[in-house]
């Protein structure tokens, strides 16, 4: 087999979208935008509601008031825009029957494709798996498969997406409710900024000498958010080209703004920033808090050991607290977006059936912009406020937009263009099997980098046969990775070419194949690793992963991604594997795809960078490893001290461990581990880090 020949580009991309949906991507959105942004028209929309909540739906231009900067622009575009007439609503269809996990599915027939005309509800369902807990998951699954079922609409067009994951295969706007169910079932419990349940139980006063986490929690809480926010921000941007007004409901339990020390302007600037880009794409965020009506009192979990009846009287001040300010993104994204945020309401599946019809109509209202508008070279924001003039009525309507038009993006046309557009695309497209791994790693000589293991399944490559019965194919592999503000930091393409006998082709075709990617990252934060391949007829595959790449330069204790092998020990690292070979007899035990069998051993590696030494070069870390299979903790290892004895550089500890599968039931659990360094600033005493996994 020919290796790899690489040739590094630089990819420019645009946030514009291919969406891997039944109707052909060739097709052009509607030339008449709901919103627009230029400098000869502005034009958003509103929803006018009376004193029950109900839609009305009578007015007329000149019951509306329009201000930009506090100043009253004359409205010369008008429009109600009735989606129920339009869509012709007929009732849900039948629902699909779940099937048994190990039975037969049974073959239902897929929709037909739906035409760009035919669309009448666009809807993104972002579930923020990272801020729900293991108690919300469920009402939250639960509630999307009884929409599916019961209320979603011939016109509509639905994606369900998980903040935490980026846009997998099946993370694609559809009306097969086929794809649908399958991408509920992998909304599962995650490790995150919120626990099991939405309120960790109280343990007793900790003992002397304990280890105070509460400023590194409020730290991980806070960056998660703005990540949260940025995963939303690149779906928003995605659906830009999709025509229509769109709406997307995001499930979450915890979205805090503010801390002690107020609310930074990075959060402040990201708000803004998605709250332009909802403007733009003709977005409407709504918010669903699913905890309903949370409870802040004591509860039989609480243990109240060495507590005073002062500090037991605070714990419900302080747990309505902390619910009042979870909220506070939620609330936010809403009101920006002119749309609703439900809270306390118990009946979830009626709040997702509230906030998608409340876009069945609404108002376009428009009005030509003074000249300054976009005179700014800093695109300056520009606030608007709707108003009608008929008392009793509310209206809800977008705050604002920065001064900067909006600017098309053409559609793709060569291999390069369709590539790049895959890579931007924030829903992945399925023609060709892709899987892969991000993890973050650190060596002396590199600096910190992200290692991508990609999987391909090789029966979806399309091979040539030859006269000898041997067999060709090309393949076009394009790599981007983009920061937590959307932004490329880095792009590379490659060209497979490979000539391969019938045994070896054989091979392929059983195991697959997996070859490794390396990204050097500058600078701290949150990162999405894209991958897209394209075979020689033009089919794409994609996958994309979200990594922590955390602070290496500033001393901090951290931890490495976790890499997990049922192999032997030597093969954790990933170097027994050849770029663009077969990966053995089992792919599934291998790091790049992490599907193990019942009662065998995985092996796993990581290193521990920063370790603090004492004046003898001896360090004083403990790890300790705990085990989560859908959402509960299952194992909590016991503390172990590591030793530096044998390591070169304290600093850069690699350790390895052995996970036994004893007896465990079929389905996904989660390792993490857990590192204290005793000789750290208190404040950065504590790493973790954590990887899925599947037992069959």
């Amino acid at each position: 087999m020919k290796a790899f020949r690489w040739n590094t580009i630089s990819i420019t991309l645009s946030l514009a979208l291919i969406l891997a949906t039944p109707f052909s991507a060739q097709q052009q959105p509607p030339s008449d935008p709901v919103i627009r942004i230029n400098v000869s028209l502005v034009q958003v929309d509103a929803v006018v509601t009376d004193s029950k909540d109900r839609p009305v739906t009578d007015l007329k231009a000149e019951d509306f008031e329009l201000l930009q900067d506090g100043k009253p622009q004359v409205i010369t575009n008008f429009q109600f825009v009735d989606i129920r007439t339009a869509s012709g609503r007929r009732g849900p269809a039948t629902p699909v029957i779940a099937q048994p996990r190990n039975g037969p599915a049974a073959p239902l027939q897929p929709p037909r494709p739906l035409q760009p005309q035919q669309i009448r509800r666009t809807i993104a369902l972002v579930v923020d798996d990272l801020a729900l807990s293991f108690d919300s998951i469920t009402r939250v699954r639960d509630s999307l498969k009884k929409w599916i079922d019961n209320e979603m609409q011939p016109g509509d067009l639905v994606a369900i997406i998980r903040t935490s994951a980026g846009m997998g295969s099946l993370q694609q706007f559809t009306r097969d409710k086929r794809v649908l169910y399958k991408a509920i079932d992998l909304v599962r419990f995650r490790i995150g900024r919120v626990g099991v349940s939405s309120f960790a139980p109280m343990t007793g006063l900790a003992p002397t000498g304990s280890i105070d986490t509460t400023a590194f929690d409020q730290e991980l809480a806070q960056r998660y958010s703005i990540g949260s926010m940025g995963a939303i921000r690149y779906v928003v941007q995605g659906l830009k080209d999709v025509p229509g007004r769109k709406s997307l409901v995001l499930f979450s339990e915890s979205m805090q703004l503010t801390y002690p020390n107020g609310r930074s302007q990075e959060v402040e600037e990201q708000l803004r920033r998605l709250g332009d880009a909802a403007n733009r794409s003709s977005v409407v965020i709504y918010s669903v808090d699913p905890r309903g009506v949370a409870y802040s009192g004591l509860t039989a979990e609480d243990n109240l050991s060495g507590f005073s009846p002062q500090q037991i009287a605070q714990v419900y001040n302080q747990r309505s607290n902390q619910v009042f300010y979870s909220r506070e993104g939620m609330e936010t994204l809403a009101q920006r977006t002119g749309g609703i945020f439900v809270h306390d309401n118990n009946d979830i599946s009626g709040s997702l059936r509230e906030v998608v019809d409340d876009g069945n109509g609404y108002y376009l209202l428009g009005y030509h912009p003074d000249a300054a508008t976009f005179e700014s070279a800093n695109a300056k924001f520009h606030k608007i406020v709707v108003r009608v003039t008929r008392p009793g009525l509310h209206v809800r309507s977008r705050s604002g937009f920065f001064g900067s038009p909006d600017r098309g993006t053409p559609p793709p046309r060569t291999p390069i263009e369709q590539i790049t557009r895959a890579l931007s695309a924030p829903f992945a497209t399925g023609d060709l099997g892709v899987r892969l791994t991000a993890l973050f790693s650190n060596s002396d000589k590199d600096g910190s980098y992200i290692s991508g293991l990609l999987f391909m399944n090789a029966k979806d490559l399309q091979f040539t046969k030859e006269a000898d019965l041997s067999r060709t194919a090309e393949v076009n592999i394009a790599a981007v990775t983009f920061d937590e503000e959307g932004g490329q930091i880095d792009g590379s393409s490659k060209t497979w070419r490979f000539h391969i006998d019938e045994k070896t082709y054989q091979d392929v075709l059983n195991t697959g194949l997996v070859y490794t990617i390396r990204v050097p990252i500058k600078k701290a934060g949150a990162y999405q690793m894209r991958v897209v391949l394209r075979d020689w007829n033009g089919r794409l595959g994609s996958a994309t992963q979200f990594v922590e790449v955390p602070d290496v330069k500033k001393g901090r204790l951290a931890l490495s991604g976790i890499v997990m092998s049922a192999d032997q020990l030597q093969k954790v690292g990933g170097g027994n594997f050849t770029e663009g070979a077969p990966i053995g007899s089992d792919p599934n035990g291998t790091p790049a795809v992490r599907i193990f069998k019942q009662d065998t051993t995985i092996a796993y590696g990581y290193q521990i960078l920063n370790a603090h030494t004492d004046r003898n070069k001896n360090v004083q870390l403990q790890v300790q490893t705990r085990l989560f299979r859908d959402g509960q903790q299952i194992h909590d290892g016991t503390p172990e001290t590591v030793s530096s004895d044998g390591q070169s550089d304290p600093g850069r500890l690699s350790e390895v461990g052995r996970v036994q599968l004893m007896r465990m039931a079929p389905g996904e659990y989660v390792l993490q581990v857990i590192v204290t360094d005793k000789l750290a600033p208190e404040k950065y005493r504590i790493a973790a880090q954590s990887m899925d996994f599947e037992v069959q």
